[in-house]
């Protein structure tokens, strides 16, 4: 039986992507744990296929406008609303039978936080003398709103491996938590103690993740093993969209040989085929990344890894070099962080335009068999939905799949700050999520999910074109007409691309084959489409040439 039972719980969401799930954070506290003599293990309330359908929470009524028939075309968003992962009862009984003295949780992200809170009441329901501590994101920027919940007794701000440890230290022999780094809790009087968040000064010196703790059966991905690495801490740059950059904690990175290291382990002992770097700018130092590549391809050379940044590459860091060598070393798509090409937009979001890299890097990419994802953040406050529109007619152009965030505002970032002078902010925390359509200001909902759906149109055109398939011509649809439920996601996505470029409507099909109309803005569609007919002539005219 464990000392301290580390937790990931369940999440509520339209979708889940389980190769997103890994719980890295967790398997990293863990190995400190251990480091220190104390005993861990994980449930990871994620690592499981089990999910069960919900109604809508009463606060995301609205999105029924949006996502409210089920829709099997390439041009669908969401549906159905779902509790992904193991019941809360599950995870009592489990806590229970762990008899851990110290439960950790996770809470990443705000958006989730009801259920990290609710796995909290869970875990001291059934073990009530476990205590709990929670870190992640979300405390660390709002440990006042998690310590109402009575039932947490701690939180830690920062990176908990600099502080875990030394709580269920100071827990075990009853001395106070007052000295350990990032520490929240209660005082005697009912205040609050908070201190700074805890950092790793080097975080070569920390063990490396534990990741056989980590249930890899459910994680496995092509007949093998996945995982994750993180081998740098923080971020330079200082978008206004994100907590990371902007946080307290210094921007540090590993050594090669350390993440080398982790990478045998994963290979030789978890079988692992796959792995993405999680880091905030892998390629941001040019040296250090190639000597990583280079230290890839000597030692997993005939491994045929599967590599991947899902986090998204800073444009201006990639060049012909660096592209061909994470070809060969694993790489099949680049990732990458657009932004906006926007002037306007960039100087709000306190980014750099990287257009000229970025087009520079997609042709890269195609020259070395790679595909190429142009990740644009849409529906941020003062985001002017033409502009959006632009951009993603400027990824179509660029030859890359498009890749449509849209904003949401993250605690602990410049923006998160003034949504809040602004009474932007949405009324609460689970509507903090992209697929929520958080933000109706100058962008308003309804643009929103039509920019979402225009991302959509842009990859089935894609798709097309990359098939050597004509692009059909405009075609009427009659009010009536259903499509058959035996035909193929690519025959509906053609038909409805065919009636899109008629009239600027965007439709779906449900199940049983009746074709509908999503809520879209026709002023975006029609933009979209003009731009799209000028762009294709001026394409034409150059081939003919």
């Amino acid at each position: 039986m464990p000392d301290v039972l580390l937790i990931q719980p369940p999440i509520r969401d339209f979708y889940l992507t389980a190769k997103r799930t890994v719980p890295y954070g967790l398997a990293c506290l863990a190995a400190s744990l251990i480091q220190a003599g104390f005993s861990a293990e994980i449930l990871d309330a994620l690592a499981t296929s089990k999910f069960r359908d919900l109604d809508l929470p009463e606060e995301m009524d609205y999105l029924h406008t949006y996502y409210g028939k089920a829709d099997i075309s390439p041009f669908a968003l969401f549906h159905r609303f779902r509790h992904f992962g193991y019941s809360f009862e599950h995870i009592g009984n489990q806590a229970r039978k762990s008899c851990a003295f110290l439960a950790g949780i996770s809470s990443l992200f705000t958006s989730y936080s009801n259920e990290a809170l609710e796995t909290a009441r869970t875990v001291k329901k059934f073990l009530p003398s476990c205590r709990i501590v929670m870190g992640g994101h979300h405390p660390t920027h709002l440990p006042e709103k998690v310590m109402e919940c009575k039932d947490v007794d701690f939180v830690i701000r920062g990176e908990g491996e600099a502080a875990l440890p030394m709580l269920a230290a100071c827990l075990k022999k009853g001395e106070s938590p007052d000295r350990v780094p990032g520490i929240v809790f209660r005082r005697s009087d009912g205040s609050l103690h908070i201190s700074p968040p805890a950092m790793m000064e080097d975080p070569n010196g920390w063990p490396l993740a534990a990741m056989h703790l980590v249930r890899q059966q459910f994680y496995r991905r092509k007949g093998r093993g996945s995982t994750v690495i993180v081998s740098s801490r923080g971020c330079p740059m200082k978008c206004s969209y994100c907590a990371v950059g902007a946080s307290s904690l210094k921007y540090r990175r590993r050594n090669v040989e350390s993440v080398l290291r982790e990478m045998e382990t994963a290979v030789n002992e978890q079988d692992a085929g796959f792995v993405d770097f999680e880091d905030e700018n892998l390629s941001l130092d040019r040296q250090w990344f190639l000597r990583l590549l280079h230290g890839i391809m000597e030692k997993f050379g005939s491994s045929n890894l599967e590599l991947r940044a899902m986090n998204g590459l800073f444009p201006p860091s990639l060049d012909e070099e660096l592209i061909c060598t994470m070809k060969k070393a694993g790489f099949q798509t680049l990732n990458l962080s657009l932004g906006s090409a926007s002037a306007e937009q960039l100087r709000r979001f306190h980014r750099p335009d990287v257009r000229e890299s970025a087009e520079k890097a997609i042709g890269l990419a195609g020259k070395y068999g790679m595909e190429a994802v142009c990740y644009m953040i849409a529906a941020a406050p003062g985001q002017n939905p033409e502009d959006s529109v632009a951009d993603l007619l400027w990824i179509f152009s660029c030859n890359a799949l498009a890749g449509v965030s849209v904003y949401y505002p993250a605690p602990g970032s410049g923006d998160y700050e003034k949504c809040a002078q602004a009474g932007l902010l949405p009324s609460c925390f689970s509507l903090m999520r992209s697929s929520a359509l958080p933000i109706s200001h100058t962008t308003a909902r309804t643009d929103a999910a039509t920019l979402l759906r225009l991302g959509r149109i842009v990859n089935f055109i894609k798709f097309l074109q990359d098939r050597r398939e004509n692009l059909p011509a405009p075609l009427p649809f009659a009010g009536e007409e259903n499509i058959l439920p035996q035909t193929s996601r690519e025959e509906i996505g053609t038909r409805l691309l065919a009636a899109f470029f008629h009239d600027g409507k965007i439709r779906g099909v449900t199940p049983d084959g009746e074709v509908y109309e999503h809520a879209v803005s026709l002023h975006l569609t029609r933009l979209f489409l003009s731009a799209f007919r000028k762009q294709q002539k001026v394409k034409a005219a150059g081939q003919i040439r």
